[in-house]
């Protein structure tokens, strides 16, 4: 197997699998906050606390994905055109 074809090879089995976790699973954790839907800020003793609410996901601690968020413009576009 030469080099070029283990790169594709191995391209579209990521993007194949990302494309799976996109459909079984549209919604990820926030990356600003990894999905607590607050900031964590420490006492003056150094213990964890709640902070203020991302701004991000505006507490609700999900974002979708980029690839599902793809996905739902190209179908938007493709619905759009076709009425």
């Amino acid at each position: 197997m030469t080099p070029t074809t283990a790169a594709v090879t191995l391209f579209t089995i990521v993007t194949l699998g990302y494309l799976a976790l996109c459909a079984v699973s549209p919604f990820g954790n926030c990356r600003k906050c990894r999905g607590f839907g607050f900031y964590m800020k420490t006492d003056r003793r150094g213990r964890p606390r709640p902070g203020r609410t991302c701004r991000r996901c505006h507490g609700d601690r999900k974002r979708i994905r980029v690839g599902r968020h793809l996905y739902n413009a190209a179908a938007r576009t493709h619905r759009d055109g076709t009425r």
